[in-house]
């Protein structure tokens, strides 16, 4: 048996970015590395999960860059909060997850979501965001996160397959436990 947390050691508040219905009953929330691919594949899985469960579900994703493996990781999470102060997170979110081969310039990729890009090189550069970058890192080392993806479920850590049926089936069971 695992000593490690299976409990989410910050509750979901104001500083996470949430997709959907804030008051949802159902969170999915994922530790995740925009360079991890991993995380890439389970993207368009939480995708599908959106659509299916709709305002059921609420989804945050916390930054847990792996910068030991991923050296683009934690620019790329300042990137996703930089654009974030613009009101963009999840556009560059997107965006960082559909060209995570290639996250050397997200400048480009500010650019094309449509950032003021002077404002997003300012910001990219700011202690405020590798701050906020550093502590959704120290929150899932708290609950026991050791790699990306890591997904918990109404604050409990999903230990089962990456695939849509098996997270969808661990949803359902929350929804109906909830």
């Amino acid at each position: 048996m695992s000593d490690q947390p299976v409990v989410l050691a910050v509750e979901v508040g104001e500083q996470d970015h949430v997709r959907g219905n804030r008051d949802a009953p159902l969170t999915l929330l994922e530790y995740g590395d925009y360079e991890c691919p991993y995380c890439g594949r389970a993207s368009p899985i939480v995708n599908q999960l959106r659509g299916q469960f709709g305002d059921r579900l609420r989804f945050v994703f916390r930054h847990f860059p792996q910068n030991s493996v991923h050296p683009h990781a934690a620019i790329a999470a300042q990137a996703a909060e930089a654009a974030g102060a613009q009101g963009k997170f999840w556009e560059m979110h997107d965006m960082l997850f559909a060209h995570q081969d290639d996250l050397g310039d997200v400048v480009e990729y500010a650019l094309r979501v449509g950032l003021e890009v002077y404002r997003f090189e300012g910001d990219l550069s700011s202690e405020r965001f590798a701050r906020k970058v550093r502590d959704d890192l120290q929150s899932g080392l708290k609950s026991g996160v050791k790699g990306t993806p890591t997904f918990f479920i109404n604050g409990v850590r999903y230990s089962g397959e990456l695939e849509l049926d098996a997270i969808k089936g661990a949803l359902e069971e929350a929804w109906q436990t909830s």
